[in-house]
This record gives C-alpha cells, sequence and structure tokens, in this order.
C-alpha cells in the first residue's frame, strides 16, 4: 500500500479510536463532554498521532498496540490547542477552520475541557494492554513534553517574548519546547511500543527534531502567505500580536531555503536504514509543503 493510503488509513482508523476514548455527549458533564469532543474529533492534521503510528510500524508494531496511544498524544494535542487559543495565552477565534472553543462555548468550558483532555490521555496509556515498563516509559515521555520542559515552557518564552525581537537561536529554543517536544515525544512513543533499540531511538529523534522546526517554519510562512479558508487559522496574527517568526526574522526566502535543509536532514536520518520508512518520509514531506 502506498505510504498516502496507509496515513489516510491511519487518521481514519485514529477518529474511531478518539471517539471511542472520548466520553459521550449525552454523559453529564454534557457541555463539558461536548466541548471535549468538539476540540478532538473532527479536524485537524493529525500530525502527531500519525507519527506514532509511521514510527511504530516502521520498526514492526501492530496498529492495534498503537491506537491507544497514538489518540494519547492527540487528546494532549488538543488540550495544548484549546489552552492557547484563550485570550489569556494566544487570543484566537479561528482554529482548524471553525470557532475555537471558548467561543463556540465560553471560556470556563474551554478551560476545564483543555483540562479534562489532558487527563484522559493519561488514563488511556494506563489502559493500555502495554506491559507496564513501556506504559511508564510512555507517560514519562509525554509527561516531559507536556511540561515545563516542553509545550508549557515554550508556551511561557513565547508570552515572555511578545513584542520583542529574538535572535535566531532563542527562537529555535522556544519552538523547540513549544512545537518540537510533543512532535519528538510522539515519534519516540510509537519506537518505545515496538520496543526500538538506542540506534532507532537516535535515528528517529534526530529526524524528529528536524520535523518539529520544519513544522514551525511552515507555519510562519503559511502566517504570512496561506489563505485562512485553507490554513484554517486567522492569518498575519503573529505579526499583528508583535511576535518574533521564521518568516520576520530570516525572511521568507531564506526560511523556504533552511526548510529544504531540514528536508535533507530528515531523510539522511532515514536513508541506509533497515525500517519501513516510506511513511515517515511521507510525513516528512507533506510537512515541508503542506498548505495548511
Amino acid at each position: 500500500m502506498r505510504p498516502e493510503s496507509r496515513i489516510s488509513a491511519w487518521t481514519e482508523r485514529l477518529e474511531g479510536v478518539l471517539d471511542f476514548v472520548l466520553p459521550p455527549e449525552n454523559e453529564s458533564p454534557e457541555r463539558l463532554h461536548a466541548a471535549m469532543r468538539y476540540a478532538a474529533l473532527g479536524a485537524g492534521k493529525r500530525v502527531r498521532p500519525l507519527l506514532v503510528y509511521a514510527a511504530g510500524t516502521a520498526l514492526g508494531a501492530s496498529e492495534r498496540l498503537l491506537d491507544l496511544p497514538a489518540a494519547a498524544v492527540e487528546l494532549v494535542h488538543a488540550y495544548s490547542l484549546v489552552h492557547d487559543d484563550l485570550p489569556a495565552m494566544d487570543d484566537d477565534s479561528l482554529r482548524r477552520g471553525r470557532p475555537t472553543v471558548h467561543i463556540a462555548f465560553d471560556h470556563a468550558t474551554a478551560i476545564l475541557a483543555g483540562d479534562a483532555l489532558q487527563t484522559l490521555a493519561f488514563d488511556v496509556i494506563a489502559n493500555t494492554s502495554l506491559p507496564a515498563l513501556l506504559r511508564i516509559e510512555i507517560v514519562r515521555s509525554l509527561a516531559q513534553a507536556s511540561g515545563s520542559r516542553g509545550m508549557c515552557g515554550g508556551q511561557s518564552l513565547d508570552l515572555a517574548a511578545t513584542g520583542a525581537k529574538l535572535e535566531l537561536d532563542a527562537l529555535d529554543r522556544m519552538h523547540a519546547l513549544k512545537t518540537g517536544a510533543l512532535i519528538r515525544s510522539a515519534v519516540r512513543i510509537g519506537a518505545i511500543v515496538a520496543g526500538a533499540d538506542q540506534d532507532a531511538l537516535d535515528r528517529l529523534d534526530r529526524y524528529a527534531t528536524a520535523l518539529g522546526l520544519a513544522f514551525q517554519i511552515r507555519d510562519d510562512i503559511l502566517d504570512v502567505e496561506g489563505a485562512s479558508e485553507i490554513t484554517g487559522k486567522t492569518r498575519g496574527k503573529d505579526a499583528r500580536q508583535g511576535k518574533s517568526t521564521y518568516a520576520t526574522l530570516l525572511g521568507l526566502d531564506v526560511s523556504r531555503e533552511r526548510l529544504r535543509e531540514l528536508a535533507a536532514t530528515m531523510q539522511t536520518a532515514l536513508d541506509g536504514w533497515d525500517a519501513d520508512c516510506e511513511p515517515l518520509a511521507c510525513l516528512a514531506r507533506l510537512t515541508v509543503e503542506r498548505a495548511r
């Protein structure tokens, strides 16, 4: 099966897993559960859970064993978006082509939905059929990617830098935490499920580190030239908020050149490896070339 077809099948599979693990809307508290489902279902690129499937199957793990870890990663990502969009954070009204959760519901419900999505992610991992030691490793990876040394830390640096011009190394560090940490964790979690050795973990970490940075650079380019009806986000928001981005710091041409360099880094990490790397390579291409 072509890698694009496999990625499409994983996306559909993930939707069913998320639908299963999320509380139903008719279960009390109905409004909270409706907000959780609104945040997590039916939209989004699903890059992070797809990386769980791609890394895990590259090393021989079954899709069945990867289902719940992939869903847990997407639940953490969904929580982070709900909170990032709040007025106290990035203050956005559009996400994935529709109103953000605090607009569609209300601010308090959005905060609670984000909290509940995050805790549900760890409950999902605890209920997998994986050996206890692997579950602990997955929990550790996801918790570290989510906390002050990961997404939360990156968001804190982002808020502190609003209105200031960051140097390139500071911008790289901020996005290595805010965007890259969960991407690296997603790849690592797939590898953990597959029982990867250290060489495989090292290769995949090089790939994921480059992918996380490429994802953010492409995001910054799209913030300048992407159409909101395609990206599903508010165009030009970063510039209006006075945020340092790769597009503003390096310019669009240099940013595109850096994307090409990162694409080469990702391919080098996968070259000469006795693993089923086609979906990983495909996700790298989609990240660099995406229009949304």
